[in-house]
């Protein structure tokens, strides 16, 4: 099994309420060149959380940190201009934060972040570090 110390949250940057599915994404990062989805996990807007990648493979989700990381993603991110916009539903709240708490439990050393930790994008279009900094300090 790989090591794991980071969760990095990201968004599909798909408007708001639009319907986005794990085989929707896996098809267009195989489009990219890609062999699989990048993220392990995705969270669709009724809060149901879905396998993309397996954990035991590294993702594909955020350059230079993939090897040691789980990529968790949310439908949506963006307006419906296309704009960074915090778009996650109450159920994807929940379901995210439920997810983090697993992952924290399941490897202790591990630390959230957000994908623009990493990177000038703007993703997940909110501070994922700061927002659950209460789970990183579980332990």
């Amino acid at each position: 099994m790989r090591e794991i110390n980071k969760v990095i949250v990201h968004c599909t940057a798909t408007p708001e309420n639009r319907v986005v599915t794990v085989e929707d994404v896996r098809q267009w990062h195989k489009a990219r060149g890609w062999s699989d989805i990048g993220y392990h996990i995705m969270i669709y807007l009724d809060g149901t959380v879905h396998e993309g990648r397996p954990i035991e493979r590294s993702g594909a989700h955020c350059k230079g940190q993939n090897k040691n990381s789980i990529g968790v993603a949310y439908v949506g991110g963006v307006d419906k201009d296309m704009n960074p916009k915090d778009t996650r539903t109450e159920c994807q709240k929940e379901a995210l934060c439920d997810i983090l708490e697993h992952y924290k439990t399941k490897y202790p050393k591990v630390e959230i972040f957000g994908h623009r930790d990493f990177s000038s994008k703007a993703c997940p279009s909110f501070d994922a570090t700061k927002e659950y900094e209460n789970i990183t300090n579980m332990w």
